[in-house]
């Protein structure tokens, strides 16, 4: 939270608390005959003072709550990511690893694509191992050829996808919104973008 949000709040639940102990307050005087303040009792004013107290850390409770349930965006995942001409691989090479938008770029002979790095079988985050030339699940040993191709492993199907856009000066943009994921149960060549700079 930033310090001005911070502030916000502050002067919000002061605001809110002051307004609430007024209220409480002008409930303790009464309604007398003609105009005059009824006074209330010890009991009275400690059974108001205690249901404020407790509706306003209620509140407080409720809003932290709130506040740490509420997802958080972190990085650039869940949208559009531009990358440079100068991340795009080499044809074959290695993959380029985005870790703030959870993808591989790789480039094949059939063109590009943005390979999402979360496994489809539980959800680990699958490396590149360059030793073995695939991506390798380290939790269960799902493997994954260069393109995305499940090759062997518990995980159902292949590795999922990101739409790719190849831009005017050579880069390239890639949506990461969870909701245009590409799910493939094999890699087909029509899946990747075509890349020629």
């Amino acid at each position: 939270m930033t310090p001005l949000a911070r502030t916000l709040t502050g002067l919000a639940g002061g605001w809110l608390a002051s307004r609430t102990l007024g209220l409480v307050a002008r409930l303790q005087a009464g309604h007398g005959s003609a105009g005059a303040k009824k006074l209330t009792s010890r009991r009275s004013f400690t059974r108001n003072a205690a249901l404020a107290s407790a509706l306003i850390v209620t509140a407080e409770i409720a809003a932290g709550t709130v506040y740490l349930l509420w997802p958080n965006k972190t990085g650039a995942f869940g949208g559009e990511i531009t990358l440079s001409a100068d991340n795009v691989p080499d044809v074959d090479g290695a993959p380029f690893r985005y870790s703030e938008g959870k993808f591989y770029l790789v480039h094949s002979a059939d063109g590009l694509q943005a390979l999402y790095w979360k496994c489809v079988h539980l959800g680990c985050t699958v490396p590149w191992v360059a030793g073995q030339q695939h991506f390798v699940c380290p939790c269960h040993g799902s493997v994954y050829a260069y393109d995305g191709q499940r090759i062997s492993g518990p995980a159902p199907r292949s590795m999922d996808a990101f739409p790719v856009t190849v831009n005017a000066d050579g880069g390239v943009t890639v949506d990461t919104n969870p909701s245009t994921v590409i799910v493939r149960s094999t890699v087909e060549p029509s899946q990747m973008t075509p890349y020629d700079a």
